[in-house]
């Protein structure tokens, strides 16, 4: 074991959030205008009634969680709860179908399930490559939803598949889940003013 130092800290505390600000600031130059059709994208679906699916992987898995709880309780504002589900959250689910169709199937299973035409399915992989979620947008697609994907860096499969992409503009896998983060709060707080009583 190496102890780490005061000045190994300091470094690491400086170089991290250096690197946060850097891919924030490239996204806001080459994303904003994905990030207005995604609040419209969003909006809409939730304007006519319909409901929001989110998938994903991992820290994605929590960032879907995550959006679906602002969307069904609230972000910061009260406003009425509105439809969204993570397809992240049932184990039984998961588990059962990871083991009886593989974990391929895991998310496109539940939305041919219950989605219907209409809703949009918020995908989530930082690499764009994730089967599962690629299997998930093949059958939202069957189904009549559309589709918002977050992303990294293009080019990747995903971002050929979707109505709208946001792509943040970085390899790490870090940077790219703390912007998705932040685009995901910047919906949220549109939701809310649209919604608000």
């Amino acid at each position: 074991m190496t102890e780490v130092s005061g000045a190994d800290i300091a470094h690491t505390v400086d170089s991290v959030l250096q690197a946060h600000l850097d891919v924030v600031q490239r996204t806001r130059q080459e994303q904003s205008l994905a990030i207005g059709r995604a609040a419209e994208l969003v909006l809409d679906t939730l304007r006519r009634g319909n409901k929001i699916l989110l998938c994903g992987n991992g820290g994605s898995a929590a960032d879907c969680q995550h959006m679906a709880a602002e969307i069904v309780g609230r972000f910061e504002v009260e406003r009425p709860g509105l439809p969204a589900i993570a397809l992240t959250t049932d184990s039984s689910n998961l588990t059962a179908l990871g083991n009886d169709m593989g974990y391929a199937a895991v998310f496109s299973r539940q939305v041919q399930a219950i989605a219907s035409p209409g809703d949009l399915l918020w995908a989530y992989s930082t690499s764009g490559k994730s089967a599962n979620i690629l299997l998930a947008v093949e059958v939202a697609r069957q189904v009549g939803c559309r589709v918002l994907a977050m992303t990294g860096a293009l080019p990747n499969p995903l971002a050929g598949l979707a109505d709208v992409v946001i792509a943040v503009p970085d390899q790490s896998t870090a940077r790219i889940q703390e912007v998705h983060l932040v685009v995901g709060h910047i919906l949220c707080a549109l939701i809310d003013r649209e919604w608000s009583v």
